[in-house]
């Protein structure tokens, strides 16, 4: 049997750039090269496309630097069914890309609605679901009103959050609060409030990464995380629990501090609660429009009431990241979990290419 062509997206123009090349790593070290021709293509992070060499991400270490300036094969984008790359070098067609990319410029839509565009299959969430995941405004409002509970919260841009006095967001919030941007992930940009002068600090933070921010309400509970995988018919995976050993769960405590945070898996959860979560996640993934896999994270506070936290779409893909660890947890192997979202990429693409592109009257019988 002919192996299937994957190209494996890494890298980006987003500060999550490094967290995608260890992500990337951990696919390219699991995929079966026994059924699988895998092509790497990593963007710097000025936006270049380029193929890279295995020994690119074999030398990766952690924590990992941006991707080089390359002397490896530009490749420039050519739409078209299959047609992935051209001159001045050129990729064989691929039948799907993974796009290990987090955050803005590849978690967000955007590389989903290019991938689409040029009729090219690929694993995940389409262009409204990656794009409303991303926005954690725009997600839970969706979730408030689909019933789904989540913490208060209020938007600001820039001018709403100069404003807005300490005072008043305490009124509203609670103290204390967090304040995080509204489209970023690995909890780049986030801050844990608690005085005037942290958050003047915390908004100035959050801007540097995105003009829409967002202070949420501190909920006091664990921090349960949940997988799911899937398309029309999505499953959990079991609970786990991330027990952080910093302030919050930060991006230092990822994956800078190897002792930055334990993770529970499966989460010492009542049998009834634990089902309330994966059910709450399967609700969250279809309410969001995602597809393939996500990444869903709850608190539970101590008498059992569940919030949601946010979704990610395309979540941390390392050999210790929760989402592969919670599905092998259940029974799904690396390298198979890998198969599965093959799997299900090609058959989302095959289903829309069956919808048609025309209209054609109906004639009367």
């Amino acid at each position: 049997m002919q192996k299937l062509r994957v190209g494996i997206l890494f890298g980006g123009r987003s500060a999550e750039h490094e967290v995608s090349v260890q992500s990337a790593k951990g696919i390219f070290e699991a995929i079966d090269p026994s059924q699988y021709e895998v092509h790497l293509i990593g963007i710097d992070p000025r936006g270049r496309w380029h193929l890279r060499s295995p020994a690119l991400l074999q030398s990766a270490t952690t924590p990992v630097t941006a991707l080089p300036e390359s002397a490896e094969a530009q490749l420039a984008l050519a739409p078209g069914p299959g047609e992935t790359a051209a001159s001045p070098a050129r990729l064989p067609p691929l039948d799907v890309v993974i796009p290990v990319l987090h955050g803005t410029y590849g978690e967000d839509g955007t590389i989903q609605g290019l991938l689409k565009v040029m009729d090219v299959p690929f694993v995940g969430a389409g262009v409204l679901g990656s794009a409303v995941g991303m926005d954690k405004d725009v997600a839970k409002r969706l979730l408030r009103d689909a019933g789904v509970p989540v913490a208060r919260f209020l938007t600001l841009n820039p001018a709403t959050a100069a404003a807005a006095s300490f005072e008043s967001v305490v009124g509203q919030l609670g103290c204390p609060f967090f304040v995080k941007p509204c489209n970023a992930g690995s909890s780049v940009g986030v801050s844990k409030v608690r005085t005037a002068a942290e958050w003047a600090a915390a908004r100035a933070l959050a801007l540097r990464y995105d003009r829409k921010i967002l202070a949420e309400e501190f909920i006091a509970g664990r921090e349960i995380e949940v997988g799911v995988l899937g398309n029309d018919q999505p499953e959990a995976s079991v609970c786990g629990e991330i027990i952080p050993r910093h302030e919050f769960y930060s991006y230092e405590a990822k994956y800078l501090d190897e002792h930055g945070a334990l993770l529970r898996i499966p989460a010492d959860l009542p049998p009834a609660v634990a089902e309330q979560v994966r059910a709450a996640a399967v609700r969250v993934f279809t309410v969001l429009e995602c597809a393939g896999l996500a990444r869903v994270d709850f608190f539970v506070t101590a008498d059992f009431r569940i919030y949601a936290n946010e979704i990610n779409t395309f979540p941390g893909f390392t050999r210790v990241s929760m989402y592969p660890k919670l599905w092998e947890a259940t029974g799904v192997p690396y390298p198979r979990l890998i198969s599965r979202l093959i799997e299900l990429a090609r058959e989302r693409s095959a289903a829309e290419a069956k919808l048609e592109t025309a209209y054609r009257p109906t004639l009367p019988a």
